[in-house]
């Protein structure tokens, strides 16, 4: 993964702590070491006079890389007691001491060095330029080495975590079996894992070659990312790494561009980050890829799911062409059923479902004789009988499938013409012992006939249509059903009008 930033900052100085009582030799060691560098890194110094102020310092100052520790101050033991503090108590174990006394027997070298955790020891009359500079450097060498195997390990650690944790957003999101779904709980998955609070994930859903303008569906957003989330400004940088197939950080947005097997593109915005760390840009694109894999069986799944639809929609306008009724018949039919699934809090995925397989309600007349099907008059008693075969008939021909759609149309077909008092046919059912898909079939698709013309009959007002509804509920038709229809009529007669005959 490649990301812009801004430029590297000047890297800071090393912070060297002087403990000392006598102000002389402060002044005298900053002197000497004020052109001293390491790694172009030059040194800035914090100044204590006793064993008290140092520990003030020590853990007000986490970064402190070395400390010239003065033995004998206020107490003889000071400059001891606070290497002990440093090493015991504040759990200090990186920056390096280097012990300085004027008094060496108080304070014999060997002891101090193994019992207090010192790195060098020095007497204050020994500490010429040069040495104070070798001193300087040996420490301050040692601290900055120390510290790189630390944030190795701290970094190992911190991808390890991270990587458990993309196991198990992996182990989540790959549970979801629609695209809206995946893209959520891939979005959650992704804000927890860097710990952002505002991020939306997006798919490139259309791009014009002629004009170079892309097109973007949002798929899911987390936090306040703003109503008009797809600005001008955002679309440039959309499209910018659209074009060159990269991830980039755009002040505090980041764009993540990751494509995937099946020519498409995702792309994740996160917002109000000021930087994406080494660790974190892997463990997105660990995670990233892993997900793509999920997410191109999902786009197969649901070409499958849409193919099974249309092909549903196909053959039911194949059966309404035969019975001379509108093939917008069964469009219609299928988003009313839609609409009272979804008002009724069925969930999503039953939803779809009810709505793809809507449209086969029908798909046993497709064995009913023309001379039934299309007699203009009424029907006698056997040919009324025969007109009664096709639930059974679409039964016959849509059940033993283990596809979700296909299995509600075949219930659909047989149940569709029961009646809520238990007087429809084929099988007499009653109430709730008839499914609820065919219940709300039954309701869309009496409403449909009655607000539509027939060869048999003009359409009827709303207000009529409505009426009959009331007459026939607890009946014909599920009064629950009923009721939701009527409730929401605005939207039904907004289908009606989006698909007229």
């Amino acid at each position: 993964m490649s990301f812009l930033s801004s430029a590297a900052p000047k890297p800071a100085p090393w912070k060297v702590l002087l403990v000392d009582d006598e102000p002389d030799i402060h002044d005298v060691t900053k002197l000497t070491l004020s052109r001293f560098r390491l790694d172009e890194r030059a040194l800035t110094f914090l100044h204590a006079y006793s064993g008290a102020q140092a520990k003030e310092i020590l853990a007000r100052e986490p970064d402190i890389a070395l400390v010239f520790l003065d033995v004998v101050m206020e107490r003889e033991d000071s400059g001891l007691e606070v290497a002990r503090w440093m090493r015991k108590e504040l759990d200090n174990q990186f920056t390096r001491i280097v012990l300085r006394t004027g008094q060496p027997g108080q304070a014999p070298e060997e002891r101090v060095i193994v019992d207090y955790d010192i790195n060098d020891y020095k007497e204050k009359t020994e500490l010429d330029r040069t040495k104070l500079f070798t001193t300087t450097f040996a420490a301050l060498r040692a601290y900055r080495d120390i510290m790189k195997v630390e944030e190795a390990r701290k970094a190992q650690t911190t991808y390890r975590e991270g990587l458990e944790r993309v196991i198990a957003a992996s182990a989540h999101i790959f549970q979801q079996r629609n695209l809206k779904d995946f893209a959520s709980g891939l979005l959650q998955q992704v804000v927890a894992l860097l710990r952002l609070e505002q991020s939306m994930l997006l798919r490139l859903s259309a791009a014009s070659v002629i004009t170079g303008e892309a097109q973007y569906e949002v798929l899911a957003q987390i936090g306040e990312v703003g109503d008009d989330v797809i600005t001008p400004e955002l679309v440039a940088q959309l499209d910018d790494a659209c074009h060159n197939r990269i991830s980039r950080l755009h002040g505090n947005t980041y764009v993540g561009y990751f494509p995937n097997a099946s020519g498409k593109a995702s792309l994740l915005v996160l917002k109000g980050v000021e930087e994406i760390s080494e660790i974190d840009a892997q463990l997105l694109q660990v995670f990233c890829s892993g997900v793509a894999i999920a997410f191109d069986n999902i786009l197969l799944n649901q070409e499958i799911t849409d193919t099974q639809a249309e092909l549903i929609l196909r053959l039911g306008d194949v059966v309404e062409s035969r019975s001379h009724e509108a093939g917008n018949h069964v469009r219609r039919m299928s988003q009313v059923c839609h609409l009272l699934a979804q008002v009724s809090g069925m969930p999503d995925d039953e939803t779809a479902v009810l709505m793809h397989a809507a449209p086969m309600h029908d798909i046993g007349k497709i064995a009913t004789p023309d001379a039934v099907l299309l007699k203009p008059g009424k029907l006698t008693p056997d040919e009324w009988e025969i007109m009664k075969q096709h639930p059974t008939v679409g039964l016959s021909i849509l059940d033993g499938s283990t596809r979700p759609i296909l299995k509600a149309a075949a219930v659909i077909a047989h149940q569709h013409h029961e009646k809520y008092d238990g007087t429809g046919y084929p099988q007499g059912l009653k109430g709730e012992g008839i499914h609820r898909y065919a219940r709300i079939v039954a309701v869309a698709d009496v409403f449909d006939a009655l607000s539509h013309s027939r060869c048999y009959k003009d359409a009827w007002p709303i207000a009529q249509v409505t009426e009959h509804l009331r007459e026939v509920a607890g009946h014909h038709l599920d009064p629950h059903y009923v009721e939701l229809l009527i409730a929401n009529m605005d939207k039904a007669v907004d289908i009606n009008n989006s698909w007229p005959d």
